[in-house]
């Protein structure tokens, strides 16, 4: 494997034609590459109280965001838009746990979901998120005992998703923030960034 800075892995995918823009292609993209840590710095921002969302690049074809998880944080059970997703873990180690959407009433927004493959994603094992069970959550678990950055590759960007409350059997839309665009933490923002 390749160890390449953020910005390195950036421009491998910037160089990916659009019409090879694959799930298949993208992963051999990533699953070549391990990041170097120390060019992640300035996208490293933390929060006690949420993962953080930091902004790396977006175009119209592409967008690449490293999130930042304190021990024992995840995410909302959630989908992607129907978009595609590549995701890696340059630092720490994150558990993924797919759901298979079993019922789903877009006009109540009621659904039933059931747990199906779940699985541990690091630096040298990526993933792509499969298009057939698009809902996941993600889990920086405490028994990991560490922070945990992760690299996510989209492809086309999105600007909101469905989050589903399978014990309430409802979901809903919600929209999607950063807490930092391309090293600066954006306003109403309190997140500490890791110092070198």
């Amino acid at each position: 494997m390749e160890i390449r800075t953020i910005d390195g892995l950036v421009e491998g995918l910037r160089r990916i034609p659009e019409v090879s823009f694959t799930r298949e292609r993208v992963l051999a993209e990533f699953g070549r590459t391990v990041i170097d840590p120390a060019s992640l710095h300035p996208y490293m921002f933390f929060s006690s109280t949420h993962y953080t969302r930091n902004l790396v690049y977006r175009d119209d074809l592409l967008e690449v965001i490293a999130l930042g998880w304190e021990r024992g944080q995840s995410s909302m059970i959630h989908n992607h838009r129907g978009q595609e997703c590549w995701m890696g873990v340059p630092i720490g180690r994150l558990e993924i746990q797919n759901y298979r959407l079993l019922e789903f009433d877009p006009e109540k927004l009621t659904c039933r979901l059931a747990r199906s493959v779940r699985y541990v994603i690091d630096p040298t094992h990526t993933a792509a998120v499969d298009p057939g069970e698009p809902i996941h959550s993600v889990h920086n678990l405490d028994e990991y005992g560490s922070r945990a950055v992760s690299i996510h590759v989209y492809s086309r960007p999105f600007d909101s998703c469905m989050v589903y409350q399978p014990e309430q059997c409802r979901c809903y839309e919600v929209p999607l923030d950063y807490t930092s665009r391309h090293g600066a933490l954006c306003a109403g923002e309190r997140a500490e960034p890791v110092l070198r």
